[in-house]
């Protein structure tokens, strides 16, 4: 879905508050007002079956279509199919749209879409008195409502008095309206979440064109499930037109001053970053190479770029992590831009051959989307704690420059610039995306060709060294002066027949060399060559000159910047800085903190980056950290911001 938008404006900070209504209107020929917010905050929960990612997704899409700027949160068990009914079962989408520019998926929904007693009972202390509450009723069967906890029914007990409470009987309207289809009674309950989408696309005015097409698509080769499904939805939607228990629907207009003129399109991090990677091939003018072993929350890149055979792509499934780097570093010395992707322990299993491309000097691209560690840890969760493995986790003196992305719309440019880095240095590049970025999504503003960067190289073509006795040699570590790089010498290029190898190299030759004070000089070099990256000057944020800086890195921008927004328009003077670069640093890092009496650095570990600045700048950075596989709540930044700042 794409749509037009006119040029941006400041946004309010508010980002992550209660919705506050802007207008009620009387429907046209209708009995029910429409009430006109600025800004809401929806969360479909429930069973792990009960296909709450396609309903939040849905939703999610008609809203893009719609014009409004938004950010979600996927959030969903690990287990495959976890025990119907219980608590690890609960899997949830939460969706924040508004009017104007929006930075992260909301701290906390202004309406829950409860499907069963779990779905509530893992939900309900995040949703605030006063919110709308709406639950399938079906569901709350004695044996369910047991099976997580509940003596007696929340519905009837008082405890939800503090709610607006819509208790709606979801699977029985759902297959009352498909009793004419052929389908047994479970087939139609299926349907249920189509019906809750429809009645939620009531409520709040969404489009609904975008789905039918969409489900029509979907089920081409079983078009009575297509048309079971569409009527569910449409049942949904006909429910809330009529139904007393909804006397009001919302309307939040389109975000018509929150981006620049473009073409916008919803996009998740994961896809955002798979189509960075083709746009960098197609400007490097080379072929793109994915070797890699599918491991959640990193498979969606594999599973898309696959799908991108007719721009010069090919994906390799290989049989383990260890298989799948190696086969893109044989695909990097042949030429090709090469991309591994990976995520919690998958990383350390790739160490060696990380360290492999380090000595060969060859560009490769690491994609590591971050997970709650360690080991097997929680592969559905998000965390920022694989930032020392990206700088120090190999054997020996092994740089490799660190990339991070901030949105899920930024994956598009890290990629590209991962890829930049990559290609002029000669050098394999860490970028570090993480579930919450890879999962979540938001408007995109579609690039025009010339805004992306020429990223072609040269392959040495011939003899690069004369020799004493004057014959021409190709020496391939002999370096250029400016970037360090070795050249990249395809395979069969006659006369270019040189060693390679993880056994330390001779400069200049490359022949195997066990001299102390070679293996000195390259060391030194390989590292002089990362410090040496050109990388923007970090931006600093603070038109009030304040003494407190929070510095951030990935995707903890989101809720700092609402966090700083809300500071800001409480009368606080902070400035804020996010680093996209890890390593090496901006140059003016140093400078800049040095400017500030104290300095707040929030991560989803239990430090790194703070570690890396301490040590680097002898900076008493002070932490704030977060390691329960959720992202930042803009609320809480806030409060720790204000009270360093206070302190």
């Amino acid at each position: 879905m794409t749509s037009q938008v006119s040029p941006a404006e400041q946004a309010d900070g508010t980002d992550g508050a209660d919705a506050a209504v802007v207008g009620e209107q009387r429907k046209p020929g209708g009995t029910k007002d429409v009430r006109r917010l600025d800004r809401v905050i929806i969360r479909f929960a429930g069973d792990s079956g009960d296909g709450m990612q396609l309903t939040g997704d849905r939703f999610t899409s008609e809203t893009a279509s719609f014009g409004n700027d938004l950010s979600t949160l996927p959030n969903f068990p690990a287990e495959i199919r976890a025990p119907a009914g219980t608590l690890p079962g609960v899997s949830s989408f939460q969706l924040h749209f508004a009017d104007h520019d929006i930075l992260t998926p909301g701290d906390a929904p202004n309406v829950l879409v409860a499907m069963n007693p779990a779905a509530l009972k893992a939900n309900i202390a995040d949703v605030p008195r006063g919110a709308e509450i709406i639950v399938n009723t079906d569901e709350f069967t004695r044996r369910a409502m047991q099976k997580v906890g509940y003596a007696a029914s929340p519905l009837e007990d008082g405890s939800l008095d503090g709610y607006q409470l819509h208790p709606v009987p979801l699977t029985t309207l759902t297959v009352e309206a498909l009793k004419e289809f052929d389908l047994t009674r479970k087939e139609a309950e299926r349907s249920k979440n189509m019906f809750a989408l429809g009645l939620l696309s009531w409520m709040y005015n969404r489009p609904t064109e975008g789905t039918e097409r969409f489900l029509r698509s979907k089920f081409a080769r079983k078009p009575d499930i297509a048309a079971a499904n569409i009527a569910a939805f449409r049942a949904g939607w006909n429910f809330g037109e009529t139904t007393e228990d909804f006397a009001v629907s919302y309307e939040v207009a389109p975000a018509a001053k929150a981006f620049p003129v473009g073409t916008y399109r919803n996009i998740s991090g994961n896809l955002a970053l798979s189509y960075g990677l083709v746009a960098a091939s197609r400007q490097a003018d080379l072929p793109l190479f994915l070797g890699s072993y599918p491991i959640t929350p990193a498979s969606d890149i594999l599973h898309e770029l696959s799908r991108h055979k007719n721009f010069g792509v090919r994906t390799f499934q290989a049989e383990d992590e260890i298989a799948g780097i190696g086969a893109a570093l044989g695909a990097a010395f042949g030429g090709s831009l090469a991309v591994t992707t990976t995520s919690g322990p998958g990383v350390a299993l790739k160490s060696e051959t990380i360290g492999l491309a380090v000595s060969l000097e060859l560009p490769l691209l690491v994609v590591d989307i971050q997970r709650g560690g360690p080991s097997t840890g929680l592969p559905t969760k998000t965390e920022q704690a694989d930032l020392l493995q990206a700088m120090f986790g190999r054997n020996g003196e092994a740089p490799v420059p660190i990339v991070a992305p901030c949105t899920p719309a930024d994956c598009f440019d890290a990629a590209l610039e991962a890829a930049r880095i990559a290609l002029a240095y000669r050098t394999p590049v860490m970028l570090l995306s993480d579930g919450y970025l890879a999962n979540g999504s938001e408007p995109w503003r579609i690039p025009e060709l010339e805004e992306l960067p020429d990223l072609r190289v040269q392959f040495a073509q011939g003899p690069n060294h004369t020799l004493e006795d004057g014959s021409e040699v190709f020496w391939p570590y002999k370096r250029d002066p400016q970037t360090l790089a070795r050249p990249w010498a395809v395979p069969g290029t006659p006369g270019l027949e040189h060693r390679i190898g993880g056994i330390e190299k001779e400069d200049g030759t490359g022949n195997i060399s066990y001299a102390p004070a070679n293996h000195d000089f390259m060391v030194r070099t390989r590292q002089a060559k990362i410090d040496g990256i050109e990388v923007p000057d970090l931006e600093v944020d603070d038109p009030h000159g304040a003494r407190t800086l929070v510095l951030g890195w990935g995707s903890t921008y989101g809720p700092i910047t609402a966090a700083v927004r809300r500071l800001r328009t409480a009368g606080e003077a902070i400035a804020q800085a996010h680093l996209r670069h890890l390593n090496p640093f901006p140059r003016n890092l140093g400078a800049v903190l040095k400017r500030y009496d104290k300095v707040v650095v929030p991560e989803m570990n239990l430090g790194q980056l703070a570690t890396l600045i301490r040590a680097k700048y002898l900076v008493d950075a002070h932490s704030y950290n977060q390691v329960n596989g959720m992202p930042f709540k803009a609320e809480q930044l806030a409060a720790a911001l204000k009270e360093a700042i206070d302190g």
